[in-house]
């Protein structure tokens, strides 16, 4: 694991505040907290967290993007998901002390911090509010797998569906509101979505040629997609479980 060890980010302590399981410490509780987590910088590509690595941290995101990914066979990836600015992942392994099946790799050149194994059992498991706080995550990241699993199995047989039901997720989990619509603030290949949708890279690409000839997308000119109001008014007549951005 290739790193750069970096200064901590002076809104360290508000990051961590957000987590859901240390939401119950006082102020002076969290900047005990924050200085835990071990800043690392780390290139666009480079690799975070091998799978054999995940039992033994969480981490945090100061800034940029991560995507967690599973290898095939074929050493290709499969998208599992896509963490950005304030996200957080692994408090899972942590507790049971089993890898997680993922390898962790930089989307963009980032900031992470890492928590280890040792520390969140020394400092943290102790406190009775964070237990009752891991146990309501626990059952979002539950929710969170569901809705994965429902890209993954609906309407097998229809790619344009399969990517659409994409958009609708990335949109809830990146969007952006704008004037024409919601802009997915994450850039991914069309190889990348691709593996998330599990279709391949030429069906995605004509599925998202097909519907900006619908003009219900605009691939704009940093790659970025817009999903004018039109995908939403459509879906909504289809009765897709596709909502703007709150």
């Amino acid at each position: 694991m290739v790193e750069t060890t970096v200064q901590r980010p002076r809104n360290g302590s508000k990051l961590i505040g957000n987590i859901p399981f240390f939401s119950t410490l006082e102020p002076e509780e969290v900047d005990q907290v924050e200085a835990l987590f071990k800043k690392k910088q780390y290139a666009k590509e480079q690799i975070v967290l091998y799978e054999e690595d995940t039992s033994s941290y969480m981490y945090l995101i100061y800034s940029g993007k991560v995507r967690v990914v599973k290898m095939n066979d074929e050493g290709k990836e499969q998208i599992i998901t896509i963490h950005k600015r304030n996200d957080f992942f692994g408090e899972m392994s942590l507790l049971d002390g089993k890898t997680s099946p993922a390898t962790v790799i930089a989307h963009e050149d980032s900031i992470i911090g890492l928590l280890h194994k040792q520390d969140f059992d020394e400092y943290l498991m102790k406190n009775e509010g964070i237990r009752r706080k891991i146990i309501e995550l626990l059952c979002a990241r539950l929710r969170e797998s569901w809705e994965m699993i429902k890209i993954l199995s609906f309407n097998a047989e229809n790619a344009q569906d399969r990517v659409v039901s994409l958009l609708g997720r990335l949109q809830e989990l990146y969007g952006v509101k704008d004037d024409r619509g919601v802009i997915i603030d994450v850039k991914m290949t069309h190889q990348q979505m691709a593996s998330y949708a599990s279709v391949t890279r030429e069906t995605m690409s004509r599925v998202l040629r097909n519907l900006e000839k619908a003009e219900v997308i605009t691939v704009l000119d940093n790659k970025a997609i817009l999903l004018k109001n039109q995908f939403f008014q459509t879906m909504s007549k289809k009765g897709e479980m596709v909502g703007a951005v709150h």
